[in-house]
């Protein structure tokens, strides 16, 4: 299957059924989002602690996080990485966790897909990208200019791999993953979907009944205009980075 960028747009990538497996946003698409608002009420600016306003501000996710380098700046790349994070920091505000839980949703949700061979279905990327962060856990908390505890390296590892896990599909063991990191997997997961607004199908935008977060509903209006400004940044020659932290300055929450 061809892996480059196609000439067609996402939009009609999709509707064809023919999204090839490295998919990349173009100006049809973002313009097809932005035409496609759902009726959403506005959502009151989020009144984030300092340090997840630290965390949100740190440089740019490193391309060499991603298994793939081209992933780096496709549906599944820093874009996406960064404002999951920033959701988690809304979300983890929301469910009132304390700093440390905060940073390890935080973390956990920027480095949740790094480890993804391709845009499509790549069922078991999350484990892959837990094993990662698990190795790899002082660089990505000194990233942030924090240290991980045992504690944290598991949470955030569980959380990872049980993001791409449906509910409905776990298993005794995962069962007992997620009661130990609970409130952190049930954040990223949330976060995670609350940034579907980026795909070129109505169908697989964020749908509520996939999670287990009662603030969901509440932030879809956040996360579509985090999607919608990042990525229209991003086209007209922003890179993934400073798109990103654009639209989180125009939110409030950096």
């Amino acid at each position: 299957m061809n892996t480059t960028p196609l000439t067609a747009s996402l939009i009609d990538l999709a509707a064809r059924g023919q999204l090839p497996l490295h998919q990349y946003m173009d100006q049809a698409t973002v313009a097809w989002i932005g035409d496609n608002r759902p009726d959403l009420p506005p959502t009151p600016a989020p009144a984030l602690r300092p340090l997840s306003k630290e965390l949100l501000a740190y440089d740019g996710l490193p391309t060499r996080w991603w298994a793939d380098p081209r992933l780096y700046t496709s549906l599944h790349g820093v874009r996406h990485a960064m404002r999951t994070a920033a959701l988690a920091a809304v979300l983890a505000e929301a469910n009132g966790l304390d700093d440390t839980d905060t940073a390890t949703a935080v973390l956990a949700a920027a480095g949740h897909d790094c480890q993804r061979w391709h845009d499509q279905d790549d069922r078991g990327h999350g484990a892959r990208a837990a094993i990662w962060l698990a190795v790899n856990a002082d660089t990505v908390w000194g990233h942030f200019g924090l240290t991980a505890s045992p504690r944290q390296i598991v949470q955030a590892a569980t959380a990872i791999r049980l993001h791409d896990v449906p509910y409905e599909a776990f298993t005794a063991d995962d069962q007992a993953d997620h009661a130990r990191a609970e409130r952190i997997t049930d954040v990223v997961k949330a976060a995670d979907a609350l940034d579907r607004y980026r795909l070129p199908k109505l169908k697989w935008w964020p749908d509520a009944q996939y999670v287990r977060e009662p603030a969901f509903d509440q932030l879809r209006g956040l996360a579509f205009d985090l999607v919608l400004v990042s990525e229209r940044a991003y086209l007209a020659g922003a890179n993934g980075t400073a798109a990103v932290r654009y639209a989180l300055a125009e939110k409030g929450l950096v």
